[in-house]
């Protein structure tokens, strides 16, 4: 681990980092994100339809519901705990996040192994709500790093770059357990084996600034929304985008075999995620180093709620494989933009720095939290209430809102 050195913990960072230390967070998030996000997309809907019989749309939502309400409690926690932690090994102290770090990655690394031979569905849930303590754990340390060691001007840059790695990670993710591996073991298998070899080496070989003797304020879980009103509709905006981000792709694969028809949904899904990150790449780094340039934010998110609407739009009004090509390319298009500037924006409206992981741990719930409530409003939507057209319709209305959300936002432009 990198003995804590540079700039002080708590100042605000002026130095733009290099591109070797962008390189290795990149990296770090995508083992992250390849490690969240194709159980979900893929192995965990494969692994419930394999131990269920009917209704696996709800049973599936059970699963990832138990796992985002976990996420939601842990990830602010980790953080608070990061933001004041003073590790000491052999009496040198040492920075306050990559232990953190490592250690998220490895109660991962266990979840996944656990998964691999999971044979019920009570073991499923558990091991995946495992799974999302060790994630989240990462996420919390990982998103601090921005605002830890990223100048603003540098932030849209950063931000598009480990922006990427979301549907990057999933692409690769897809490619391993449906390509490389046909099964749900091995696939959990690569999925912790790409976790470690990714992850690891930015909480080894990166700096880590050590909080020092600087006195820190107690943790205040109490949120002052009224005098942070920039943080709260930040958080909104946000949770309205990602819950249309949960309701518009929790269940592609179910939506291409029995609303497409498509004649190999598992491979159908591969080809959407591949056409949604070449979208996504088109537009994350354009649009992360044209804020930067221009410096403005929230016009990036205004059109990239738009883009997202139209894709989602697509796919209820024309339920067609050609259809659904072309939205998944809006779609990546409009979320790239979006991630290559929330996280500059969310970084340049956090209350202290002394609460940088934690605030991130809040703002991240609105990341979580749509993976709670999104399958507990797909399911019935799905099931009982128009089916996907209405789901697809809901996607598009949801993520309309987020994007006017963040013209609330008044200290940022």
């Amino acid at each position: 681990m990198a003995v804590a050195h540079g700039v002080p913990a708590l100042a605000e960072p002026v130095v733009p980092v290099r591109r070797s230390w962008i390189g290795l967070l990149c990296a770090a998030n995508l083992g992250l994100w390849m490690a969240f996000f194709t159980p979900i997309q893929i192995v965990l809907p494969e692994q419930v339809e394999a131990l269920v019989t009917s209704h696996k749309e709800n049973w599936l939502s059970l699963v990832t519901g138990v796992g985002a309400v976990v996420a939601v409690i842990v990830n602010p926690l980790a953080g608070a705990l990061s933001d004041r932690a003073r590790p000491r090994l052999l009496g040198r102290a040492h920075g306050r996040r990559h232990v953190f770090t490592l250690s998220g990655i490895a109660m991962s690394a266990i979840a996944l192994l656990g998964l691999a031979d999971a044979h019920s569905l009570l073991a499923v849930t558990l091991w995946w709500a495992l799974a999302q303590v060790g994630l989240n754990v990462m996420l919390a340390t990982l998103t601090a790093a921005v605002p830890d060691r990223v100048p603003v001007s540098q932030r849209g840059l950063v931000s598009g770059w480990i922006g990427m790695p979301q549907a990057l990670g999933l692409v690769m993710g897809a490619i391993l357990v449906t390509a490389v591996v046909t099964t749900i073991r091995p696939g959990y298998l690569l999925l912790t084996v790409g976790l470690l070899v990714l992850a690891t080496p930015f909480a080894l070989f990166t700096p880590d600034d050590a909080l020092g003797p600087a006195p820190v304020t107690k943790v205040r879980w109490k949120l002052d929304l009224k005098g942070n009103p920039d943080f709260a509709w930040a958080w909104g905006t946000r949770f309205l985008v990602q819950m249309g981000n949960a309701l518009g792709t929790l269940y592609l694969l179910y939506f291409l075999s029995d609303d497409v028809h498509y004649s190999d949904p598992d491979t159908g899904l591969l080809y959407m995620i591949l056409i949604y990150t070449v979208g996504m790449i088109l537009t994350a780094m354009v649009g992360g180093w044209l804020s930067d340039r221009i410096g403005r934010r929230k016009i990036f998110v205004i059109w990239s709620g738009i883009l997202i609407a139209v894709a989602a739009t697509l796919l209820a009004i024309w339920p067609t494989w050609s259809v659904s090509l072309v939205a998944a390319l809006l779609f990546g298009a409009g979320y790239g933009v979006y991630l290559a500037v929330d996280t500059a924006l969310i970084t340049q409206v956090l209350p202290a720095a002394a609460d940088r992981a934690k605030d991130l741990g809040v703002i991240n719930i609105a990341t979580a939290l749509p993976q709670v409530l999104g399958p507990a409003i797909a399911a019935p939507i799905v099931t009982y209430l128009g089916g996907y057209p209405s789901l697809f319709g809901l996607t598009a209305a949801v993520t309309v809102a987020g994007a006017v959300a963040v013209v609330k936002i008044r200290s940022v432009r």
